[in-house]
């Protein structure tokens, strides 16, 4: 499967806005700070990133930096993907 971080982003802003309501959901928006993503839903999203883009998230990739915002998400999802040329489509 080839993405670019458009299309990235596209599926994660998806999968946040279902299972969570707010009005908005900016591209660098901190999903903690802002209370869209718990320690709960932190592990959905994870589980969503796994399955959807076919990675796996290892235990050296629980950083919360690779998981705070949808920039930063598309980000690790490109590298884990070893597609970080990807990143400034």
């Amino acid at each position: 499967m080839t993405m670019n971080s458009s299309e990235i982003k596209h599926a994660l802003r998806g999968f946040i806005l279902r299972s969570v309501r707010v009005p908005s959901l900016g591209d660098d928006q901190d999903l903690f700070d802002s209370g869209i993503v718990n320690s709960l839903f932190a592990v959905q999203l994870m589980t969503f990133v796994e399955k959807t883009f076919a990675i796996e998230v290892a235990m050296e990739d629980l950083e919360i930096d690779n998981f705070r915002s949808l920039n930063a998400t598309a980000g690790f999802v490109l590298r884990k993907s070893g597609l970080h040329a990807a990143v400034a489509d």
